[in-house]
Order: structure tokens, then C-alpha cells, then sequence
């Protein structure tokens, strides 16, 4: 139990009611206790937290691109947060509570880079996925030893394989050997740009879905 030892305006020592006293460096002080939530599962923090879970799940196993994609965001905070703040802020679509990722509005980089020109994918042969593009080296601020960043990610297993420094932009092309457990299950292909020394990135672009071989 809190004593007032001069009055309500001083002296207070330990809690009286939700006030808490005390005294340091021999200045006392009151302050007030924050009421306790009584449900903390509202439906509101539900949603948020559904929203959360399911933009912790797709960023996870892609966190090696991200670290990359990310770079230039990572002002007081990491790569990880900032891809995790701009997906739950922009891609995150559903009706409430059963949210899902927009892949499309979902970048697992950001940047001013030249971006992709006409990119393709092709899965028919096992065990592999074959990225194209066409070589845009002239045009904006994309160089011809910018490197592709290619991804393939398995939302049934959550993990994907990359590769976060491929093929130079004028050679239009690289494969990627997949996993022979990845045959039958739906993976979702991102690709982007990056500067040979790091330093910029594109934003990704979604390829869209294809069905491993």
C-alpha cells in the first residue's frame, strides 16, 4: 500500500489507486498507471494481427532478396522491416479475417533502377525454371552489366531459391535448377535489376504463377 507522507501534491510513496509515487534524486513524483486492456483481441487487432502473420509468412523465406531489394530502405531499421512495413501497408488484400499477399503490389525490391523489359518464364522442363527478358541496357539508367535477381518461391513449403546476382541484363536469359520436391506445386516467379557494385536495385516484378515440372 502507497503512503502520502505530505499531502497529495508530495511524499507519495509506492501506489495508491492507479498513482504511483516516488522520489528521485530528491524530487518526488507521481505518475499514472495505464489501464489494463480488458480484451486485447479486438476485432481490429485480430485483423492486424492475421495481416502480419500472413506478410511474415511470404517474407521469411525470401529474406536473402529482400536484404538486397531493400538496401537503400533500411534507414533506422533493416531490410527485413522495411519490406515488411511496405507489403502489410500495400499489398495485403482479403476480406477479413482470411487475408492473402497481392503479389502483384507485393515488391520484394525497391528502387529507381531501370526495371525489366518484357520478362518470361518457362517451367516445362523438370526440375528448373527459365527466366527471359529483353535487353533494355540503352535505355534510362539500366547499364549493361546490371545483374538479374531472379526468384522462385514455393508458398506450399515456404521457401524459394534465388539468385541475387545472375546473368548480365544484355544476355535476355537464366535458369534456375529448382528442387525435384517442387514437382506438382504451384511457385510464385519475381525477377528484378541489380547494379553490378550493389549500390541500386529495380523494383520486381511479378512473372506470375506457373506450375513446377
Amino acid at each position: 500500500m502507497g503512503k502520502i507522507a505530505q499531502g497529495i501534491l508530495g511524499g507519495l510513496s509506492g501506489k495508491v489507486g492507479n498513482v504511483i509515487g516516488g522520489n528521485w534524486k530528491g524530487i518526488d513524483y507521481l505518475r499514472i498507471k495505464p489501464s489494463s486492456v480488458a480484451n486485447p483481441r479486438t476485432e481490429g487487432q485480430v485483423n492486424q494481427r492475421n495481416k502480419f502473420t500472413v506478410t511474415l509468412e511470404f517474407l521469411q523465406p525470401n529474406l536473402a532478396f529482400v536484404q538486397k531489394g531493400y538496401k537503400n530502405y533500411a534507414v533506422k531499421m533493416t531490410q527485413f522491416n522495411a519490406a515488411m512495413s511496405y507489403v502489410l501497408n500495400n499489398a495485403i488484400t482479403g476480406i477479413e479475417p482470411n487475408f492473402n499477399v497481392d503479389y502483384t503490389l507485393a515488391f520484394l525490391s525497391r528502387g529507381n533502377l531501370s526495371g525489366v523489359l518484357n520478362p518470361g518464364t518457362d517451367l516445362s522442363t523438370a526440375g528448373q525454371v527459365t527466366f527471359s527478358w529483353d535487353d533494355n541496357s540503352a535505355e534510362g539508367n539500366a547499364n549493361t552489366t546490371d545483374k538479374a535477381m531472379l526468384l522462385v518461391y514455393n508458398p506450399t513449403k515456404k521457401e524459394s531459391i534465388s539468385q541475387l546476382e545472375g546473368a548480365d541484363r544484355t544476355v535476355g536469359t537464366e535458369t534456375l535448377i529448382i528442387p525435384s520436391t517442387y514437382a506438382g506445386d504451384t511457385v510464385e516467379l519475381f525477377m528484378a535489376f541489380i547494379e553490378a557494385d550493389g549500390s541500386r536495385v529495380s523494383n520486381s516484378v511479378y512473372l506470375g504463377s506457373g506450375t513446377a515440372s
